[in-house]
């Protein structure tokens, strides 16, 4: 970061421009932008100019576009937002584009020096954070703005750039030239901090196409077509890192993807099973769905390799922070958005001592803790409730087999105010619910069912209830030297999460109904399960059910305010996910549907034995087409039937042995069980067996005839087939 003295030097000289307080660095600026992205990026910065950044939940949903979406999204942050950064540290920012983290840089360190080679795309991020006084951004070729920045970066981030580094980095090696080059840059104890896809993420061979070169399975095969983007597996980062000298390093595993991220694992905290079920995230693009990527990734968990299959990674090189595991909850309003992490904390607190060595901290006995932080001031207050819910669920379960996990309100001075909970081990009831789905034993499903009835149930008229009772949220743990483990009777049932507690009574069976209804939502799989019977063990009627259905909807709108998910910001974007198989029979199903079928009567009728399919049809263009057909002497009629689905049949030529042969009027030889629609031989047919029947009696004949047939050919939906059949006969009848 240049001091002001420098800035106010460099200002003179006309190489610095102001966005308010943001600093413009353009003395290596090229003069040209050699990438941009068109239009849009006039619109972006429209939007960064004319709006404040509340406002672009709001123009996201009304501009439908993934670039606006990629570039404006605040979960964009989340990827960077659970970093250990503070106000002593300075961050580099190598590749800032339009600034989708660098607002939350700022907000964490003292300084954000930010490398950009667009001046359009820098303008955008000096615009969208023009009240950040502690940003620079240099806008030039990161080879040539190198050489000038200083060497004392805590944290230098590279997020979606290490890809494209051969574009930019020359030599043999680019990626560890360019490592080389950055960790110059960094501290003694700094972290360099790198997003990347996985190129065998499990949404590339799920059918996803890949991120930058928009081709399936490119990464996969070893990008055979070229091109400067290059994506790696775990084994190749880590071979790229040994071979710059770089020991110590840990790796996350952001889910969906580093992209819009709301889940972060690592080695010591992997997803469980079941947990990884939102993966239809193509914003940019259409898609095939090759197979169950919820099913595939509970296969690989079950193997053990979740990091080769990770659709990004997340690397620190240097210390390893200690979070494990981070949720973020983004799509709520203001006053619900939390951040939530696993970590490990000292059993005594000691760790808050601010004189404390990081060695001394090191060496104090550690457990794991879940802490819950605001993401934004309105949220504090939803932080401090949970800590009144705990004490109130507290009281209303005591003296019950319902545990409720112990919670402590953090404050500090000038920072914000986080709880801690404890961090349990065991299986949730959704996981031991969907064993007993799986093994079809009904009657185990419903013990567990009716004891987490019973349990939920303990002084169920205290004006007290926790909305989200939901399975996922009862944590399954064996007693204090309890063995065999046994879910009904040894065991301690605890509920571990219970943000959404009210001040009032609610009914245990409408609790119960929303948590059935949460648990079959989440997975088709779990259709099996005949709620009829479970309707009936809660007494719960049709009416009732409408109600909670209702509620909940009410429920999701308080949480969601007026903000979109981004599930629906998927189905906004109208990109496809298409199943092959599905497709493949649609496909096989036209083509059938599209087959002619040829009748020949010699004086017996028409017999299906006796007929036959074109097979050298000639297609002019998509509607029209020519058949020349072969017809023995002794033929009194040939019937076509066009189609085998509701069309609509235009007759352009009808010849018998090079001689043209009426199709309309009082001495047509043609015959349909159509309807037609005008005096020129088009037809419609409300039909799956339309046919067109032509009349051979008194035509001459040879021993070996040609009839030339051509028509043009519309398939048409049922309801629009019978509809013209109608408008047809009235007019007739007119």
């Amino acid at each position: 970061m240049m001091t002001a003295d420098t800035i106010k030097k460099v200002l003179s000289m006309g190489k610095i421009e102001q966005i308010g307080k943001v600093n413009l660095d353009f003395t290596f600026y090229s003069g040209e932008d050699v990438y941009c992205d068109g239009a849009v990026e006039d619109e972006l910065l429209q939007i960064a100019r004319d709006y404040a950044e509340v406002e672009y939940p709001r123009i996201i949903e009304e501009k439908k576009s993934w670039e606006v979406l990629y570039h404006l999204s605040a979960q964009r942050e989340n990827i960077v937002e659970w970093l250990p950064i503070d106000k002593t540290m300075s961050v580099l920012e190598v590749g800032s584009g339009c600034g989708a983290i660098t607002g939350v840089l700022s907000r964490k360190a003292q300084s954000v020096t930010c490398v950009e080679l667009s001046k359009k795309r820098s303008m955008i991020n000096a615009y969208r954070h023009m009240d950040c006084d502690n940003v620079t951004i240099h806008v030039g070729n990161f080879q040539d703005v190198e050489p000038s920045l200083p060497n004392n970066y805590d944290y230098i981030c590279l997020i979606g750039v290490f890809e494209y580094a051969q574009a930019y980095i020359g030599g043999d090696a680019p990626f560890e030239n360019f490592l080389n080059i950055i960790k110059r840059h960094l501290k003694k104890d700094g972290r360099i901090v790198i997003a990347i896809e996985n190129k065998f993420g499990l949404k590339y061979w799920a059918g996803c196409r890949e991120d930058h070169l928009g081709t399936f399975f490119s990464g996969i095969e070893g990008y055979p077509e070229g091109g400067v983007v290059r994506t790696f597996t775990r084994n190749g980062l880590e071979r790229i890192f040994a071979d710059c000298g770089m020991t110590e390093y840990a790796f996350y595993y952001p889910y969906p993807d580093y992209k819009f991220m709301t889940n972060l694992y690592s080695d010591e905290y992997q997803p469980k099973i079941g947990e990884l079920s939102d993966n239809l995230r193509n914003f940019d693009r259409d898609r095939m769905v090759l197979f169950d990527e919820r099913r595939a990734f509970d296969s690989i968990l079950r193997e053990g390799l979740f990091p080769l299959y990770s659709n990004s990674y997340l690397v620190v090189l240097g210390e390893k922070p200690d979070t494990c595991y981070v949720k973020y909850s983004c799509d709520r309003k203001r006053d619900y958005r939390i951040r939530t992490e696993i970590l490990p904390v000292t059993l005594t607190g000691l760790e808050n001592r601010g004189d404390m060595t990081s060695a001394e901290r090191s060496g104090l006995p550690r457990q794991l803790a879940v802490r819950k932080h605001p993401l934004c001031e309105e949220a504090d207050t939803h932080i401090r409730n949970i800590e009144v819910a705990y004490r109130k669920l507290k009281d209303r379960y005591g003296g019950g087999e319902l545990r409720i996990n112990r919670c402590k309100l953090v404050e500090r001075e000038e920072e914000r105010p986080y709880v801690e909970l404890e961090y349990i081990e065991g299986v949730t009831l959704t996981e031991l619910l969907d064993a007993r789905l799986a093994e079809n034993d009904m009657e185990g499903f419903l013990e567990l069912f009716r004891k987490y009835l019973r349990l939920v149930d303990h002084h169920s008229k205290e004006p007290v209830a926790d909305f989200d009772l939901i399975f996922s949220n009862i944590l399954i743990g064996r007693k204090d030297g309890a063995k065999p483990f046994d879910a009904l009777e040894n065991s301690v049932w605890t509920l571990i999460d219970y943000e959404w507690t009210f001040g009032k009574q609610v009914d245990t069976k409408e609790l119960a109904f929303r948590a059935v209804y949460c648990y079959l939502l989440e997975d088709k799989k779990r259709n099996a399960l005949d709620l009829d019977l479970i309707l009936e063990e809660l007494g719960v009627t049709d009416a009732d059910a409408e109600e909670y259905r209702a509620q909940e909807k009410a429920f999701q709108r308080f949480v969601t305010g007026k903000r979109r998910s981004m599930v629906e910001l998927r189905d906004l974007l109208e990109h496809s996910c298409y199943d092959p198989v599905e497709f493949l029979e649609k496909i096989r199903l036209e083509e059938a549907q599209g087959h002619i079928q040829i009748y020949e009567d010699t004086g017996l009728g028409f017999q299906e034995e006796t007929s036959f399919f074109v097979d050298n049809m000639v297609v002019k263009s998509g509607r029209d087409l020519q058949l020349t057909l072969t017809v023995e002497a002794g033929v009194r009629q040939v019937r076509i039937d066009p189609a085998f689905v509701d069309c609509m049949v235009r007759i352009k030529e009808l010849r018998w042995n090079d001689v043209d042969l009426p199709w309309t009027g009082k001495t047509s030889v043609l015959t349909s069980n159509g309807t037609g629609l005008d005096d020129t031989g088009s037809f419609v047919f409300p039909t799956n067996d339309p046919n067109l029947v032509i009349s051979l009696e008194g035509l001459p004949q040879e021993e070996v005839n040609t009839l030339e047939f051509g028509m043009e050919r519309i398939f048409v939906g049922r309801e629009m087939a019978q509809d013209m059949e109608n408008a047809a006969k009235r007019r007739l009848r007119l």
